[in-house]
């Protein structure tokens, strides 16, 4: 396995941690649809809604050259993405999305099962009329490239899975704390778990998510706070009751991922919650698939390694124009 440590490869790709890097705004003629309120991180660049499957969903779109689609992680948003979106546009034509239920997305009634999830972003592809792309997602973001991957999505080129979500039945976020195990063990319980769903105070939801990242001062503290507010807008938090329903659906993914035909790269944090036996099970289950190891990194890759992250995507894609 490679191993690549974090901070080389941000200085040798001149990634900014201050936000200085600029972006490039030629979104070009398949972003459109209302447009929603700026990102307080990047105010440049343009964000939308597009309808897909009848639910309104916020993306982005920055820059120019290869597709590339940033998905994110469970109970988070596009806003994940924002260290390494600068310098991926400066690359890449970057396309950043809300799942259904999450962010500033609209939560439909549906079951938030994995099949849930490759069709709301199958239908995003469709609708903004991607083609060729590479597909970078972190935790189930992963697991959803990764299958539609093995679905012969015909828009998809390669795949760049980051931690991927698809062990312990679905419940790996019960490693990152002892609070999170404690809220996914309650969430199974009747009625203690509905009320828990309810339930989502700023510390609690913050030191949840903190468990993500090797580095404590790797999540930005404006980004919590409005994860815990996106987390609190209609439908949110009975889709994410949803979503815990159908834990194990993550998992049972695997039995596709032999399918799979285009390049993958499998890239973990070496503290991510994944364990070396169920990082191997992916490979091999992965025709001809890659692996990678970040030094001092979690499950939040893209923030906790964003030079790691963005050199492993620029030089898959390098690998694919070869």
């Amino acid at each position: 396995m490679a191993r690549i440590g974090h901070a080389h490869t941000a200085n040798a790709l001149g990634i900014r941690q201050s936000g200085e890097v600029l972006l490039r705004r030629d979104v070009g003629s398949n972003a459109g649809g209302p447009s929603a309120p700026p990102l307080p991180w990047a105010p440049d660049i343009p964000v939308h809604y597009v309808p897909v499957r009848g639910t309104r969903i916020r993306y982005l779109v920055a820059g120019s050259g290869p597709a590339l689609v940033l998905l994110h992680t469970l109970r988070t948003q596009l806003d994940m993405f924002q260290t390494v979106i600068p310098e991926l546009a400066s690359r890449f034509r970057v396309y950043a999305l809300d799942y259904p239920g999450h962010g500033r997305s609209d939560a439909p009634g549906a079951d938030y099962a994995a099949e849930f999830f490759v069709a709301s972003v199958a239908g995003f592809l469709d609708g903004l009329n991607i083609h060729g792309a590479v597909l970078a997602g972190e935790s189930i973001g992963g697991t959803i490239a990764l299958l539609l991957a093995a679905r012969r999505n015909p828009r998809v080129r390669g795949v760049v899975a980051v931690n991927p979500y698809d062990y312990d039945r679905g419940r790996g976020l019960r490693r990152s704390s002892a609070l999170a195990n404690l809220f996914i063990g309650m969430t199974g319980v009747p009625l203690i778990g509905g009320a828990m769903g309810h339930v989502q105070p700023y510390a609690a939801v913050k030191r949840i998510l903190q468990g993500g990242v090797y580095r404590k001062d790797a999540f930005p503290s404006a980004l919590l706070r409005e994860l815990h507010a996106a987390g609190r807008e209609p439908g949110h938090r009975r889709a994410f009751a949803q979503l815990v329903r159908h834990w194990i659906s993550w998992e049972e993914a695997r039995a596709e991922y032999g399918n799979i035909a285009v390049p993958v790269l499998l890239l973990y944090g070496d503290h991510d919650w994944s364990r070396d036996d169920e990082r191997e099970a992916d490979h091999r289950a992965i025709p001809g698939s890659r692996i990678r190891i970040v030094k001092d990194a979690g499950h939040f890759l893209a923030l906790d390694a964003p030079g790691a992250f963005v050199h492993a995507v620029v030089d898959f894609e390098a690998g694919l124009s070869a």
